[in-house]
């Protein structure tokens, strides 16, 4: 091998790992926030005070007693619970199309603007529809 394609080699290497260099506080970043996290969970514990009650050791259901024994048939859910997880999906998805609009919204032009109408207004269409319908009553 020639003087010239082994200093061509060297130079290559140098490049690849002064490439690779710039990542390592990226690297190093990452390692401390994993160190940071374990040790804030396997320290809490250790430290932390130890006033166990009979309220703490229950299982938490969003402020309802817990029955002792379950529900013969297992009860029954009421419905405005899915509907209500149904409508946060259907706004959430609104959202989930709407930033790629805002990101984009000069490149697109008046055709995007016209799109974005159309969607916001059959979603107002389903909004209106739903509201007249009760599906937003609390009761």
């Amino acid at each position: 091998m020639s003087l010239a394609a082994v200093s061509t080699s060297v130079a290559q290497n140098e490049n690849v790992s002064a490439g690779l260099g710039s990542y390592l506080p990226l690297v190093l970043l990452f390692v401390l926030a994993a160190a940071f996290a374990a040790f804030s969970a396997l320290l809490g514990p250790l430290v932390g005070p130890k006033r166990y009650n009979k309220a703490k050791l229950e299982a938490y259901e969003c402020g309802i007693e817990p029955s002792p024994q379950p529900v013969v048939g297992g009860g029954r859910v009421p419905v405005a619970y899915y509907l209500t997880a149904m409508l946060f999906i259907l706004f959430d998805i609104e959202m989930v199309f709407l930033y790629p609009f805002a990101v984009s919204a000069d490149a697109l032009g008046l055709f995007g603007l016209v799109e974005i109408f159309l969607f916001i207004a059959t979603l107002g269409f389903a909004y209106a529809y739903v509201w007249r319908r009760g599906g937003l009553d609390w009761n």
